[in-house]
């Protein structure tokens, strides 16, 4: 039994900040206000009978036991919300057949998890899923050869289509190990080395250069990867820079020790993950679907981030419906 005064909403909170070290973006992310976030902390730090964080600076600093508490903390929460996802009822013991298609970012860990939660609920169903880039998913979709789809929105009515907003997805700067001393000349220091962009057919791609030619940002062109891995695999030796997301970031985790990650030095942009399904389904079902995404969303890739990046907090964030 947890101590008297330990509360789920106070453990949040707690996470929340040590992540953060800012009380307003704890209240951003936790939907509390900047007071409730306080007295949540007090209430914690009294059942614990420990200061968890230094009061006395700003941006707030964890204390040694804070530091030790957030591990667990955030170890705990991760679990709860992975066992909500696992948990989730959907009943789609109905479906006779059902074809989905899923970004390829999720690959490492999300998608097992899914496939596993929907096996379960599909007791009669003719399974198939396809893992995919966005503009492939999303053609695939038009040509109603999936009934539902996982994939960076175009942000465009599409006829016939339906939209979930699942997850905001902002882009950053990755750039080799120790090439950026100064963080205020991000891009100076990036000046001799050249952007590795996606391939052009990919819509990170077309999102990329729409972003860069809106902010007359002209780089070079050499080098086009089709590949994620790969393009991460080249910021790791050293061969240049590039735009990508927190998502895509997460996937390339074996080479996280050979890169550096950084805000963008000019003006942010981001691009949502969405569940779309044909409009002429039953609304249940994808809502069920999303709100399960969301979770998993949550639990296998956007607290991991967060707690690598603390400052992607309150930026990559789950949307809900």
């Amino acid at each position: 039994m947890l101590m008297k005064g330990v509360t789920l909403r106070g453990l949040e909170v707690f996470a929340a900040l040590g992540t953060t070290g800012s009380v307003a973006q704890a209240a951003e992310i936790t939907g509390l206000s900047q007071p409730a976030v306080s007295q949540q902390l007090r209430n914690l730090e009294t059942a614990l009978g420990a200061e968890l964080v230094d009061h006395g600076r700003r941006p707030m600093v964890l204390t040694p036991a804070g530091r030790s508490f957030l591990a667990r903390t955030e170890a705990v929460l991760s679990e709860l919300r992975l066992a909500q996802s696992e948990l989730t009822v959907m009943d789609l013991s109905e479906l006779t057949t059902l074809s989905f298609g899923l970004i390829d970012d999720f690959d490492n860990d999300l998608t097992p998890r899914l496939v596993t939660i929907l096996a379960d609920s599909l007791t009669r169903c003719r399974f198939k899923m396809i893992t995919a880039p966005s503009h492939e998913i999303n053609e695939a979709l038009e040509d109603r050869r999936l009934h539902i789809a996982v994939a960076a929105s175009t942000g465009e009515l599409r006829e016939g289509i339906v939209e979930y907003p699942l997850a905001r997805d902002p882009f950053i700067l990755v750039a080799p190990r120790g090439t950026v001393q100064d963080r205020q000349d991000v891009m100076g220091a990036l000046a001799g080395l050249p952007l590795l962009r996606y391939a052009k057919e990919q819509m990170i791609s077309r999102q990329i250069e729409s972003h860069l030619s809106r902010q007359r940002l002209v780089f070079e062109e050499r080098f086009e990867i089709g590949s994620h891995l790969a393009l991460m695999a080249m910021v790791a030796r050293r061969i240049g820079w590039a735009l990508t997301t927190p998502l895509g970031y997460m996937r390339a985790g074996r080479f996280h020790d050979e890169l550096d990650v950084f805000p963008l030095p000019f003006a942010a942009f981001s691009r949502t993950i969405s569940l779309f399904a044909a409009a002429d389904w039953a609304d249940r079902v994808p809502r069920d679907v999303a709100q399960t995404m969301r979770r998993l969303v949550r639990s296998q890739m956007i607290d991991p981030a967060v707690n690598r990046l603390p400052w992607l907090a309150g930026e990559l964030r789950v949307l809900e419906d």
